[in-house]
This record gives structure tokens, C-alpha cells and sequence, in this order.
């Protein structure tokens, strides 16, 4: 028995050591503690995730949706950090997404029902629970095929970019006066439609091939500035549209690239 119980520690120590540990000279060596950095940006974005969550349930739609966009930017500035200070790990990957699924798929789910999608009752929250179980199979199919699939591209609308969809769409329509009852079955098809976006296989261009630290022509630093101005001027209606037209680049994309195949297959016969 006591041969038993030491066996299963040791086993448990080699486990933990392959998890934690890292390879000098031939032999695995245990790292205590994970790099504070880009694990701080991944913290504060589950935070306002989570605080998206509360000001939802509270009607504070607004607050909420701000708290989701505030997420997405750190969301995206965790990952950058972490490159560019090399401080990457599989923890931080790991956290990443779990962070990832509670500011981008809890968070936008909640904001939906919250405002819209519960006047409609089961069929309300089965919608809002579509969004949440979509994102987290869209985040654990990314995490087997990162390395497999172009890094030009992302198989299925981001998640970040669906909760954008979904948040601009909620922001847009409270900041116009639309009541929320009038809008619950068109905020029930585009739930159940920016989730199916998740989950197929169109492929969206992810912009990874921009390289923050070369140089770039002033005037892509003049079309940034006046980006910005233009998101400012009225934001929920801008990101709306933005995100939009993002969501449905992925299938237009695919019937581009299918007319061009058939098209040519046509040429050759």
C-alpha cells in the first residue's frame, strides 16, 4: 500500500514537472511562478469581462458594452506584450483562454439576454447559450490548430470579433432609443447567425502579419489617426458597422473564391 501511495507521487511530481518544467542540459528542471507582464493585460481584460457581466445583470447596457470593447484591447495587447518582452508560456496561453471565454463569450451572452433576448424566454436564453457554447468551441478548436493552420487567416469568425458583433449591435440599438422588446427576434437571429460564423470554416484575415515595430509610410499613420476620429465622433454606430462588414467578409471571401474556381474550371474546359 505505501509502495502504491509513493508511486502516485512520483508519478504526480513527474506530471507536474513536465507541465512546469523546461529542459537544461538533458534534465527537466522545475520553474516556480508565471511571467506577471502579459498575465497582468490577461487579468485585467477577464476583470472587465467580468465587470461586463454585473453591469449587465444591474441594466447598465452602456457600461457593459464599454467594458466588453475595453477587454478587446487587452485581449489584444497580452498577447504583443508577451512577444515582444519574450515572455510567452503554455500558462499564459491557457489563461488566455479561459480569460477569453468569459470576457467573449459569457460576457456578450449576458449583455444580449440581459437587454433583449429574455422578453423572448426559452427561446431567449437557448440563443444566448448558442453564443456562449460557440465561443467556447471556437477558442478550443483555435487551440489545436494554431499551429497547423496560416497564421494569415483565421478559420471562423474570432471570438473577440463575434462579441464586438454582438456588443456594437447591443450599444447601437440602446444609444438609439430602440426598445429592447422590438428588437429581441432580430436580436435572436443575429446571435444564433454571428455564433454559426464562429464555428464554420470561412476564413477571415486575421492582420498578424503587422509588424508594430518596422517602419511604415506616413500615410498609414495619417489613415490610423483619422480612424480614430471617426470611431470617436460616434462610436456605436461606427464599431457597429465595422465589425459588420467584418463578419461578413468571411463568407463573401468564400463564394469570391469559389466564383474564381469555378470560373476558371469553366475556362479550362
Amino acid at each position: 500500500m505505501g509502495l502504491d501511495v509513493n508511486k502516485q507521487d512520483a508519478e504526480s511530481v513527474s506530471t507536474l514537472e513536465v507541465i512546469e518544467g523546461e529542459v537544461r542540459d538533458g534534465e527537466k528542471v522545475r520553474r516556480k511562478g508565471v511571467y506577471l507582464l502579459p498575465n497582468l493585460f490577461t487579468t485585467a481584460a477577464l476583470f472587465s469581462g467580468y465587470y461586463a457581466i454585473l453591469a449587465s445583470m444591474s441594466g447598465y447596457f452602456e457600461k457593459a458594452s464599454v467594458a466588453i470593447f475595453i477587454a478587446m484591447v487587452l485581449d489584444g495587447l497580452d498577447g504583443r506584450v508577451a512577444r515582444l518582452t519574450n515572455t510567452q508560456s503554455d500558462f499564459g496561453a491557457q489563461y488566455d483562454s479561459l480569460s477569453d471565454l468569459i470576457a467573449f463569450g459569457i460576457a456578450p451572452s449576458v449583455l444580449i439576454y440581459s437587454w433583449s433576448l429574455q422578453s423572448l424566454g426559452k427561446v431567449g436564453w437557448m440563443a444566448s447559450f448558442i453564443f456562449a457554447a460557440c465561443t467556447a468551441l471556437r477558442l478550443a478548436r483555435f487551440n489545436v490548430q494554431v499551429e497547423m493552420v496560416d497564421k494569415k487567416y483565421f478559420v471562423g469568425l474570432a471570438s473577440p470579433s463575434a462579441a464586438a458583433m454582438i456588443t456594437s449591435y447591443v450599444w447601437f440599438s440602446y444609444d438609439m432609443g430602440l426598445t429592447s422588446n422590438t428588437m429581441a427576434a432580430l436580436a435572436a437571429i443575429l446571435t444564433v447567425f454571428i455564433s454559426s460564423l464562429m464555428v464554420c470554416n470561412f476564413r477571415y484575415l486575421s492582420f498578424k502579419e503587422i509588424d508594430f515595430r518596422g517602419r511604415v509610410p506616413f500615410a498609414a499613420i495619417l489613415f490610423i489617426m483619422i480612424l480614430f476620429s471617426v470611431i470617436f465622433i460616434d462610436p456605436p454606430k461606427v464599431l457597429f458597422l465595422m465589425f459588420f462588414i467584418y463578419a461578413l467578409s468571411g463568407p463573401f471571401l468564400f463564394l469570391k473564391t469559389r466564383l474564381f474556381k469555378n470560373k476558371a474550371t469553366t475556362d479550362i474546359l
